[in-house]
């Protein structure tokens, strides 16, 4: 049995998912950044951006392929940024089909959370409709595992969505262009499957390159 392969491409995701079609076989796992890492730091354009680049990676992934999205709700301000929703909106405005939308425990559940909540989204997306799942799980997780740094996610978040394309979609290559530190990437790998990770940050490519699952 050969050995699951890893790239990892230090590059602007956007630029990069334009210049590399997907192969068929391929599916996402990411969460997109926040408004603070998205210049010019603003509300609104950051928005546009979010649902933009959510419908890109729909129409990315190829035919079989399904995108999922793992996403934290932040506050701007005085302002809660439902993600879920931005999420939700982008696959409606792409005519996508929600496969299933999960609820993630970042901390235990009563917890007091008083900057970003303590749940995260992760919502499955494809451009048509799927069967229900042969094996379906928990609507939601209580916990989302070891976390590499405060913004990943968290190791057993990763293993739910890398099953799911596994067994369900029968992918064979995972991809996240917004990989960070390569969680994604290494659950990937452990679940003997190709993986392709894309990061702006050099230092987050190195350790994404290194990363075991």
């Amino acid at each position: 049995m050969s050995v699951p392969s890893r790239e990892v491409f230090e590059a602007e995701a956007l630029a990069w998912l334009a210049a590399n079609p997907a192969a068929p076989g391929t599916s996402v796992v990411t969460s997109l950044p926040d408004v603070s890492e998205v210049p010019p730091h603003e509300l609104d354009g950051w928005r546009a951006w979010f649902m933009g680049a959510t419908r890109t990676l729909v129409r990315w992934v190829p035919d079989d392929g399904v995108a999922i999205f793992y996403q934290s709700d932040i506050r701007h301000g005085d302002t809660l940024v439902d993600k879920g929703y931005l999420v939700m909106r982008a696959a409606e405005d792409e005519g996508a089909s929600v496969l299933w939308h999960k609820i993630v425990c970042r901390k235990p559940p009563g917890t007091l959370a008083f900057g970003r909540p303590s749940y995260s989204h992760m919502i499955a997306l494809s451009r048509a409709p799927r069967p229900f799942p042969r094996f379906p799980g928990p609507d939601v997780l209580p916990d989302g595992g070891f976390m590499s740094w405060s913004r990943a996610m968290g190791v057993e978040a990763c293993r739910v969505a890398c099953r799911y394309l596994r067994d369900e979609v029968g992918a064979r290559v995972v991809v996240d262009p917004f990989c960070g530190r390569g969680t994604v990437l290494a659950v990937a790998n452990a679940m003997e499957m190709d993986a392709i990770g894309v990061d702006l940050s050099p230092k987050r490519c190195r350790a994404a390159r290194s990363l075991q699952g």
